[in-house]
């Protein structure tokens, strides 16, 4: 937008003065952060009013929150780009030098570095050397080799353990040598990055990423690094079997008959790798994967996310896939964390490519996993920005409201219940009570997505907006939700549900009232001893008075005593009368057949016909005491001035 233009923006009648146009402008064009300034301080150079200036304030502060969650998505897009394409070179005929190349040169894009590198372990003198540099400048460097736990690299190979400096000749964590400090001080380097290349628990090389300057990395890029590199050994290991099989090959007399076997073979793998990158570039699952693999394998491949124990951490330690029975088991695992295993049924003999397609499978599934975990993550994130924008009232917008929330299958007119969730297990450390908080967000997140509804971690808990389904009161909704969180964290999880709300996007502050009540339900229930349950303030008698946020007194006396009075104004009958006169009379029939002048059997066929309406219980003591209330406040309400 030019500079006129944007004057004429400003200078327009405030009610048709658009805020969000320059910064969406901004926003399209991908302007520096220091660009959103300039609408605030132009409007303020041309004296525009106060309320013009906190609107394009508000403006900007949004714009940059999107500018941000757009930055973010954008880089976790390129980072798994960048592993699908790498896993895409290894699904088909390559090269093993160029993958590795490759390998290095998007590390470094993506970690933003001066350099990256790649060394590989040297079996014949025991040592590791430089296989590939990619931003290097000086020889002596590139032609750097390093003694089992000498210097960086060498620890990382020696613990298999990723190792991160931010000051590299100030670090006396590691052993220096004259060697390679010379080298390190001719490139310049001060950062230096190094995680292990393993083929199952051997290190067979450290791959780098370093600055010519002071750098903190962060725990998401030595994640990525560590994707980076175990694409690496997996090119590695699979140029290894390939030339292992030419050298059998090679060395067979019946030349014929084996080449036909396996080229079929490798056919078949050929065949299940680019199945493989086509799911992922797709945007396949974890089951489409296994029925590819199944097709190739012609067998019966399924994905568990609890398979036999020690297969799979045979498999995980080894790197390979491992027979179990008649059948074969590969490890499902990222970063350390066990997501599962692929199974194949009934295939007690397996083919060494089969089980290398096995293993493949298995590692892009891992990738799928990730990318799904990653994306609902991001979900949950903006699901709670919302709800914690409802409740402390910060968008007032009704329009941007329904907006945000239809973008999330929500609608904000319907009719909703806000629940306050909580465990109630003590967790014995600090450190396994957030691990269980994270546990109920995460089952809260899911319970939401698939209710169209919202989730946030609040206060200690959970929180959730809910619809309402037709039929359902906010009890039901509050004790199945607590009965779902409750066995998904395995858990017991106390729910406190407010009473139904409507109309949520053009009034903020009822989500702030149902929230209040429903964590004084919530608080009610732990102080009653009820942990596990789920309530809202009706299931209180007259203390749901004091709980409820809107003090529905006609709905306490009609659940408390309605039957009677309904009784009465069919029948003509006087029950409602004999009740008043009988709690005033201290619960004494024969006093209650002296105020009401009746006979005392008369006064006993009447409570008969009150128990039988109420309940046997009603005569106990809190029971009692409700009625009494009831009655008061009825008598109060029909004593009113209408």
């Amino acid at each position: 937008m030019s500079r006129d233009h944007l004057k004429g923006a400003m200078a327009a009648p405030g009610p048709t003065y658009d805020a969000d146009a320059p910064f969406l402008e901004l926003l399209a064009r991908g302007a520096a952060a220091e660009a959103y300034d300039r609408p605030v301080l132009l409007a303020r150079a041309e004296g525009g009013s106060g309320e013009r200036i906190a609107a394009l304030e508000h403006a900007k502060l949004l714009a940059l929150r999107v500018r941000s969650e757009l930055e973010g998505r954008r880089r976790r897009e390129a980072e798994l780009s960048a592993l699908f394409e790498t896993a895409h070179d290894l699904a088909g005929p390559r090269d093993v030098d160029a993958v590795l190349q490759a390998i290095v040169q998007r590390a470094r894009s993506l970690l933003g570095t001066d350099i990256a590198y790649l060394s590989l372990h040297d079996p014949a003198r025991g040592d590791t050397y430089m296989r590939v540099t990619e931003g290097s400048v000086a020889a002596r460097f590139q032609q750097l080799r390093l003694g089992m736990g000498e210097g960086l690299g060498g620890l990382v190979a020696q613990t298999a353990r990723p190792y991160v400096t931010d000051d590299y000749f100030r670090d006396d964590r590691f052993r220096h040598t004259t060697t390679i400090d010379a080298g390190v001080r001719d490139e310049g380097l001060v950062a230096i990055l190094g995680v292990p290349l393993m083929l199952g628990p051997h290190v067979i090389g450290v791959l780098f990423a370093a600055d010519r300057r002071a750098r903190v990395f962060e725990r998401e890029q030595i994640a990525l690094l560590g994707s980076f590199a175990a694409l690496a050994a997996a090119a590695i290991d699979t140029a290894n079997l390939l030339t292992e099989t030419r050298s059998a090959l090679a060395g067979l007399e019946r030349a014929n008959e084996i080449i036909r076997d396996r080229s079929a073979v490798i056919e078949r793998a050929s065949d299940v790798h680019d199945r493989l990158a086509e799911l992922v570039l797709r945007g396949g699952g974890v089951h489409d994967v296994a029925a590819a693999v199944s097709q190739v394998l012609d067998g019966t491949v399924e994905f568990l996310e609890s398979a036999p124990a020690a297969a799979v951490e045979t498999s995980r330690a080894e790197g390979h896939a491992v027979r179990h029975q008649q059948d074969w088991v590969a490890a499902v695992a990222a970063g350390g964390e066990l997501l599962g295993a692929l199974v194949l049924r009934g295939h007690p003999g397996l083919d060494p490519v089969d089980q290398r397609t096995l293993e493949r499978a298995a590692m892009v599934t891992s990738l799928l996993l990730l990318a799904r975990r990653s994306a609902a993550e991001a979900e949950q994130r903006v699901r709670g920005e919302l709800l914690d924008d409802l409740i402390e009232a910060r968008d007032r917008d009704p329009r941007l409201l329904r907006e945000r929330a239809a973008r999330l299958h929500a609608d904000l007119d319907a009719t909703h219940v806000v629940l306050a969730a909580r465990l109630d297990a003590a967790a014995s450390d600090a450190d396994q009570e957030a691990a269980a908080r994270r546990r109920l967000w995460s089952a809260a997140s899911h319970l939401a997505a698939t209710r169209h509804g919202l989730a946030a971690a609040r206060d200690g808990g959970t929180v959730l907006l809910l619809p309402l389904q037709h039929g359902d009161t906010a009890t039901e909704l509050a004790r199945s939700t607590a009965l779902h969180l409750g066995t998904a964290v395995h858990e017991a999880v106390t729910v406190g549900a407010s009473a139904p709300v409507r109309g949520l996007a053009a009034d903020p502050d009822r989500v702030v009232a149902a929230y209040a009540e429903g964590r004084r339900c919530l608080d009610a229930l732990r102080l009653l001893g009820r942990s596990g349950d789920g309530a809202a303030a009706e299931d209180f008698g007259f203390l749901g008075l004091l709980l409820a946020g809107d003090r529905d007194v006609s709905g306490f006396v009609d659940r408390t005593i309605g039957r009677v009075v309904a009784y009465d104004e069919r029948r003509g009958t006087d029950l409602l009368r004999t009740l008043d006169a009988y709690f005033t009379s201290g619960m004494s029939p024969a006093r209650t057949k002296d105020e009401l002048h009746v006979h005392v059997n008369t006064v006993a066929q009447r409570l008969e016909r009150v128990g039988r309406l109420l309940g046997d219980d009603w005569q106990s003591p809190a029971r009692a005491l409700e009625i009494q209330l009831a009655l008061r406040l009825r008598r109060l309400a029909t004593a009113a001035p209408h």
